[in-house]
């Protein structure tokens, strides 16, 4: 256990992590503020308006990409977050004042969350590569995989709160709070000492820098499978709020209660995934297709659960399995990288796995309409497996991947795979 939160030994990660943690918590309060909003007081009941906030958030993701993948490789990570951070908390600031005073309107809404998804795209990339700054190589991977657990340990407890304060107060004040935390992040910040940074090599400014991202993917073989695999993974399997809550109200006819209730399950699982990814040392390239084609497999038992608890309990081995497979690809790719390409990597990363999100929820959703939630379920774990199966054929080819039979058992045997391999176009 000791091991698990090594990077929290260093004093600038541990201001950091505590900063990020409460402004963490303050995001999910503002993520089921803003839906609880348009669903319930801008609109009558209009999940489609929910869509295209989530269309409108995530978006700029995609569109931004060669952008906020050069800045954070070409400019100072530390001011550029002083910079990022106050413009997300002005924003949140904006919203819970209209809210408040009773002025807002849903077109504002869709403005505030296109400007927080453009503000996000740059902030993403270079709040993901500073960790790298704050701990070096050595504890990179531990530092990512502890960034995922105070997320998602604040996905356990800002919803709840969430639904206290919008019960008590109204979804201005929701976000209000939100806008204060940013002030715990920006004080982190100032309290670093910069003297135990462990600074970046920048990458050199040149015409050609807003695709060398795209260029050094392309050409690691390595990389085009996993982001491959992240593209199906994300796009079709995790749209948990679909499933969620059509699940709970469709098939199991539950409240709003035992929809949250499923939701904190749901965290369990994610949180119990991050802690074991901040205990491995390194991740392996072959972690991969076995988490994603077990999360495909679990999706496939939750379609056909009977019951509310059976199926809440299936979504904690979910949760593990989803957050091991991002945490590990996430980890993996900033290892793999050149430093000087680490921020357009993670650009290219965070850009796949928010980008699919507005592709791939219309589709599931169509799917849980149409054929029910059950059929929706299905459509993520096929996701899940075809990413599992890109995988496998990749440590086929280039790992050598064989089963064969040693003393009675099944074994599976497996090879390094040189530079060549990985660069083999």
């Amino acid at each position: 256990m000791k091991n698990t939160f090594r990077s929290l030994r260093g004093y600038n990660y541990r201001v950091w992590a505590s900063g990020a943690l409460v402004s963490n918590i303050g995001t999910w309060m503002q993520r089921i503020g803003q839906d609880w909003l348009v669903l319930t007081q801008l609109t009558h009941n209009n999940a489609t308006a929910v869509g295209v906030v989530m269309a409108l958030q995530f978006g700029p993701q995609l569109l931004l990409l060669p952008l906020t993948g050069f800045v954070a490789d070409h400019l100072d990570r530390r001011k550029l977050l002083f910079a990022t951070q106050a413009m997300l908390g002005t924003l949140a600031l904006g919203l819970g004042l209209l809210t408040v005073t009773g002025l807002v309107q849903l077109w504002q809404v869709y403005v505030f969350a296109f400007l927080l998804g453009c503000v996000t795209a740059f902030d993403a990339p270079v709040r993901q590569s500073f960790v790298s700054e704050l701990v070096g190589e050595a504890n990179l991977s531990n530092a990512v995989a502890l960034n995922s657990t105070s997320f998602n340990a604040a996905r356990m407890i800002g919803p709840a709160v969430a639904g206290l304060l919008i019960a008590a107060v109204g979804c201005g004040w929701v976000f209000i709070i939100n806008a204060a935390s940013f002030a715990a992040v920006l004080y982190s910040l100032t309290l670093l000492r910069i003297s135990e940074l462990h600074p970046q090599h920048k990458a050199k400014r040149s015409r050609a820098s807003l695709v060398e991202g795209f260029r050094y993917v392309w050409a690691r073989q390595d990389m085009r499978a996993i982001l491959v695999m992240l593209f199906l993974f994300g796009t079709f399997g995790l749209n948990f709020a679909i499933f969620i809550s059509t699940m709970a109200v469709r098939v199991f006819h539950a409240g709003a209660g035992h929809y949250g209730f499923l939701t904190s399950t749901l965290a369990i699982g994610t949180v119990a995934g991050a802690l074991r990814a901040a205990h491995r040392a390194k991740p392996h390239v072959a972690l991969l297709p076995g988490a994603a084609g077990m999360f495909g497999v679990l999706l496939a038992i939750a379609a056909v659960m009977p019951n509310y608890w059976l199926f809440g309990a299936v979504l904690i081995g979910i949760g593990a399995c989803a957050q091991t497979f991002t945490t590990s690809t996430n980890s993996y790719m900033q290892l793999s990288a050149e430093p000087a390409m680490r921020g357009r990597i993670i650009a290219i990363f965070l850009a796949i796995v928010m980008g699919g999100t507005p592709l791939g929820a219309p589709m599931v959703g169509w799917v849980a309409d149409t054929f029910g939630p059950r059929w929706a379920l299905g459509v993520g774990a096929a996701g899940g497996l075809v990413a599992a199966a890109v995988g496998i054929r990749y440590l086929v080819t280039y790992h050598q991947l064989r089963l064969h039979v040693d003393a009675g058992r099944l074994r599976l045997s497996l090879a390094q795979a040189t530079d060549t391999d990985r660069n083999a176009a």
